[in-house]
């Protein structure tokens, strides 16, 4: 959280009343590893972030302790503490804007790129994403899909186990956003 308020309150010290804040109500974000021995899948519901629409931009942190599923809980104290070393990088942020000059205010489906900051295990990366925008009365959910390469973020994997775990791991993120109180 003290990563993401900083990056929260830049755009909102800006002056204007009136923007269109929407903050994360429910959130599903999942991962694959898909490698030749084992497959290895685990998610989380505990997504927190924010999102203006006005400024078409976002804020998105993913805390990485609560990732739950795993093949069993062995592997995710080994995700924890070996690779993600979520003692000392606790959170995987996203935070940037939407680069599409589309009026976000307009009920439909948007395709759009998220251009941004991507920190996992400690180390930024910037990041163009493709993603879908819904926007409806409810507020807007926004879905995507993209890889991460674990040495682009710092993330060791011994030799041991390569067979097991892959270079690449496969993210899925189906947020929704509402205006806080509705």
């Amino acid at each position: 959280m003290k990563l993401l308020i900083p990056i929260l309150l830049l755009p909102l010290l800006g002056g204007a009343q009136d923007r269109t804040l929407y903050r994360v109500d429910r959130s599903l974000v999942r991962f694959v590893s898909e490698a030749p021995l084992e497959r290895i899948t685990a998610s989380t519901d505990k997504t927190t972030g924010v999102l203006d629409l006005d400024q078409r931009t976002f804020a998105v942190q993913v805390p990485m302790r609560s990732l739950e599923g795993f093949n069993s809980p062995l592997q995710r104290e080994h995700f924890n503490e070996n690779y993600m070393r979520s003692q000392q990088f606790p959170n995987a942020v996203f935070a940037g804007r939407i680069i599409e000059h589309v009026d976000l205010r307009v009920p439909g489906e948007h395709q759009v790129r998220a251009k941004g900051m991507l920190t996992i295990h400690g180390e930024q990366r910037e990041r163009i994403l493709d993603c879908l925008l819904r926007i409806g009365p409810d507020g807007v959910r926004v879905t995507s899909t993209f890889g991460v390469l674990l040495e682009e973020h710092g993330v060791r994997v011994p030799r041991v186990v390569q067979q097991k775990i892959a270079n690449e791991v496969e993210v899925e993120v189906d947020l929704h956003f509402a205006k806080p109180g509705e």
